[in-house]
C-alpha cells in the first residue's frame, strides 16, 4: 500500500502512458476544457484524445490558477 506522501508527490501516471489515452476525449473533459479555454481567451480544439485533453486542462488550470 502506498503511503500518503508518495501519492501526493507525483505518483500520478503521465497521460501519455494511459491505456486509453489515445481514445477521444470524454464529454466532461470537453466541457471543462471549453470552459477553461473560454476564460483564457482561447479556442478549445474538438479533436483531442483523452491524454491531449488532460494535458491542455492541466496547462490551462496552471495558467489560470484554477484547480489548485
Amino acid at each position: 500500500m502506498a503511503d500518503k506522501d508518495s501519492l501526493s508527490s507525483g505518483a500520478e501516471k503521465d497521460p501519455k502512458d494511459w491505456t486509453t489515452g489515445d481514445e477521444p476525449m470524454t464529454g466532461p473533459q470537453k466541457s471543462y476544457l471549453e470552459t477553461l479555454a473560454r476564460e483564457a481567451g482561447e479556442e478549445a480544439p474538438d479533436d483531442l484524445t483523452k491524454a491531449e485533453a488532460s494535458e491542455q486542462i492541466d496547462r490551462l488550470q496552471q495558467e489560470s490558477g484554477r484547480g489548485q
